[in-house]
């Protein structure tokens, strides 16, 4: 299998103008970089080989092949990694903008599912559910939500040291103060994969496609760090992924609070250094005090 990894950038400096007081001074300001993405979908149907353009979504340069397999998963397009022959990304230059792309070719014994893609799929980076047309039809099932989960006995201490292991790693992050990241961490504690965009769904779709690629899933002895609020669109793809343990560092909306509980996933909203609220508590994780 050949997944290919351009090399992108996901910074630019640009020269500002600041005004303190009475004051004017020019100085070179570092920016996060906001591109299109084109998800293209190469399948076998009926003996022909069919190209399909899938979406376009405002995102970060970076880690394309990544979310590209991660959208694919969390939408239900593809149902496992074994079903992607070649993933590759290209980029081209045109005049009026720059514009990404990264093509998926599918193994030929596998159909996606394509079901819901009539719908439009253009996503800005801020929303990750623009287009779906109703609450339903984004309620994907997980194929990891009738497997057994582990239990755990998790002490409060180890969630509040998270935002500061994520804010550490965050490199993007301390040039431009503009990127969303999604960390995993093991139960203990220990940061294990990191990812960042301008979009909150584009760096956990990221982080979901590098698990997949890397054969991680499911990701049910694992926690979930969100480096902002916690929306519906977000509970939907870390339970796609078995994710059961999922905290954020901002504030859940009622129906994340509402999805958590239907997928049995412990949500924690607020996260501090010292405080946390619980809004959804799995059967499986006990959190207790020190």
């Amino acid at each position: 299998m050949e997944i290919q990894y351009p090399e992108l950038v996901s910074i630019k400096q640009m020269s500002v103008q600041k005004i303190n007081n009475t004051s004017i001074s020019s100085f070179l300001d570092t920016l996060s970089v906001e591109e299109p993405l084109e998800i293209r979908l190469s399948y076998v149907s009926n003996a022909e080989r069919i190209q399909k353009n899938i979406s376009v979504t405002m995102r970060t340069p970076g880690n394309d092949v990544d979310l590209a397999v991660g959208f694919l998963f969390t939408e239900g397009i593809i149902t496992s990694f074994e079903n992607i022959e070649n993933a590759y990304g290209v980029k081209m230059n045109c005049v009026s903008q720059k514009q990404n792309i990264v093509q998926v070719d599918l193994k030929e014994n596998f159909v996606p599912n394509l079901m819901q893609t009539d719908r439009n799929f253009y996503t800005t980076s801020s929303c990750g559910v623009c287009g779906k047309s109703s609450i339903e039809s984004i309620k994907t099932v997980s194929p990891f939500m009738n497997r057994a989960r582990p239990s755990f006995m998790i002490k409060a201490s180890v969630f509040y040291q998270l935002p500061e292991k994520l804010r550490k790693a965050q490199s993007d992050f301390d040039s431009t103060g503009g990127l969303h990241a999604s960390g995993l961490f093991n139960i203990q504690g220990d940061l294990i994969l990191l990812t960042e965009d301008v979009g909150r769904h584009n760096a956990l779709d990221k982080l979901i496609g590098r698990s997949l690629t890397n054969r991680l899933l499911p990701l049910n002895e694992h926690i979930l760090l969100l480096s902002g609020r916690a929306s519906f669109e977000l509970i939907q793809k870390a339970a796609m992924a078995g994710i059961s343990i999922i905290a954020a560092i901002g504030a859940p909306s009622s129906l994340a609070v509402e999805l958590a509980a239907e997928f049995n996933i412990t949500l924690l909203g607020f996260l501090k250094e010292n405080r946390f609220n619980i809004y959804s508590s799995s059967h499986q994780t006990i959190i207790v005090t020190d």
